[in-house]
């Protein structure tokens, strides 16, 4: 079953801006960055698995590059391994960079439509045949490079950087993964920028000097508040039954072996 979809806000703009110009680097930020971080590969697999345990029910993420579907949450489809959807710009930047790669690929004729439905929860243009050819484009090995690298530009990179800037170790690195997969960046205030300075009213980062257990306490209240706004997101066990056992156990280099709930359901990584 694949649970609620992230909201994704101003994402092509958050996109390219941070990734040119991050937040502020506090000025004890760069004495505070650990040597691992949530790019080491075996910890990004693990926050691959954690994020699919709430995305999509599964640790297996490398199944869902094929999924495709409208769960009705006024963002039109919703696709690949980290939810792009048709109505929040994502979508469109994939299927752009898969076709300046790929010319002529089985998604390319759906470029006008999908710029069209862009910002609304609209199928003009992609029924009846989309579903079927985003299903069978993802058996090609470009298309699931292309998905890799948009989860890594718009998403992944970004909240490292952020996370390794406020001194965070692997954990607080993976929280704001997690915020960026859900809420998005932008001016709105449940996105994850917002979300970030909420929690700064309470706590200092690590980089600033404050404690990182209390920053990610205050973090993680901010994120849940947020979550809370939306109906659709409005059950925090990503984050109660998950982030808060690692936080609760010191455990902020997400060591294994790892025991979680998501939405009632038991995960481990041994």
């Amino acid at each position: 079953m694949r649970h609620p979809t992230p909201r994704r806000t101003a994402l092509a703009l958050f996109g390219a801006a941070l990734a040119a110009a991050p937040f502020l680097r506090p000025p004890h930020a760069t004495a505070a960055v650990r040597a691992i971080g949530l790019d080491d590969p075996a910890k990004k697999e693990i926050a691959m698995r954690l994020v699919s345990s709430a995305e999509n029910s599964s640790l297996d993420w490398k199944a869902h590059y094929q999924y495709i579907e409208d769960i009705r949450d006024g963002r039109g489809y919703t696709a690949g391994i980290i939810g792009f959807c048709s109505g929040t710009g994502d979508m469109l930047d994939l299927v752009e960079l898969y076709t300046d790669r790929e010319p002529g690929n089985a998604l390319a004729r759906y470029l006008p439509a999908l710029r069209r439905v862009d910002g609304s929860d609209s199928h003009d243009g992609l029924d009846p045949g989309f579903p079927g050819d985003w299903r069978r484009t993802a058996r090609d090995a470009a298309f699931r490079r292309a998905q890799d690298d948009e989860r890594d530009r718009v998403y992944f990179g970004p909240a490292v950087r952020q996370g390794k800037a406020d001194g965070l170790r692997v954990l607080g690195q993976f929280a704001y993964y997690d915020a960026i997969v859900m809420h998005g960046d932008g001016n709105d205030p449940l996105s994850f920028r917002n979300i970030r300075k909420r929690a700064l009213r309470t706590a200092e980062t690590p980089a600033s000097g404050g404690d990182e257990v209390t920053y990610l306490d205050a973090f993680l209240d901010a994120r849940v508040w947020a979550m809370r706004q939306e109906e659709a997101h409005s059950d925090t066990s990503r984050v109660d039954t998950a982030q808060r056992v690692f936080l609760r156990k010191r455990n902020l280099d997400l060591d294994p072996p790892l025991d979680w709930k998501v939405y009632g359901d038991s995960y481990h990584i041994g």
